[in-house]
């Protein structure tokens, strides 16, 4: 069983780590087997949020508005972080939104993780739903909430622990961290003439920024024009 790691999980705008963004990160801080931190941010997308997602985070638009930066954001949360495994349900999605938000700051992030889900597809049975919110309710772990980012990263450790418990005089490999594979290369911001030129087409098509441009990549850049001319036509 270990018994240091940062319990993780992320409320995000969708759920690829390529065009979404992160909303909102919670961690917990295991050290010998107690918790010894917590980390709670909420992060400004830089955009307004889809219906959708306010409705299963309980995250609108003000409040996502006064969010932290991204970049300070992340970098408080990979301090806080340190050297540990990272724990969490699929925790691989976690993972990379954070490596590829770590990247384009300039740190390489490898971390070691352990994936619940991972267990619970092991030691539950076929039949039974195995998200976070369901496995928790299979082994009687209280109903904390969910759909925020620490309350689900406190379900995860509970989670943990109880598997843990019932299981780890089975086989322990399971519960050990392993390496976390999730490959990115660090994402060019925007060019001067890429931002003029959506600042054109905004102005042209009398459209208002649905993002804060500043803070686009060149991949970002270059597809939110596409898509303005697809829909509006050049100028």
């Amino acid at each position: 069983m270990v018994n240091s790691y940062v319990a993780v999980d992320l409320e995000t705008t969708g759920l690829n780590p390529k065009t979404d963004r992160i909303l909102e990160i919670g961690g917990l801080r295991i050290e010998d087997g107690k918790a010894v931190g917590e980390f709670q941010m909420l992060v400004n997308p830089g955009f307004p949020l889809e219906e959708s997602v306010t409705r299963i985070t309980g995250i609108t638009d003000a409040m996502a508005a006064e969010g932290e930066d991204p970049k300070r954001a992340v970098e408080s949360f990979l301090s806080f972080c340190g050297g540990l495994p990272i724990l969490g349900h699929r925790v691989i999605f976690d993972y990379s939104f954070l490596k590829r938000a770590a990247v384009n700051l300039g740190h390489s992030w490898e971390k070691e993780g352990i994936d619940t889900l991972d267990l619970c597809r092991r030691f539950m049975p076929a039949e039974e739903r195995k998200n976070l919110k369901d496995a928790c309710r299979f082994f009687g772990i209280a109903d904390r909430g969910s759909h925020r980012a620490l309350l689900d990263a406190w379900s995860a450790h509970f989670l943990y622990q109880e598997l843990c418990r019932r299981y780890l005089g089975e086989d322990e490999k399971p519960f050990l961290p392993k390496p976390l594979i999730y490959k990115v290369k660090r994402e060019q911001p925007a060019s001067k003439r890429q931002k003029e030129r959506l600042q054109e087409l905004l102005k042209y098509h009398k459209i208002k920024a649905p993002v804060q441009i500043d803070g686009l990549t060149r991949n970002e850049a270059s597809r939110m024009a596409d898509k303005i001319t697809a829909k509006y036509g050049r100028i």
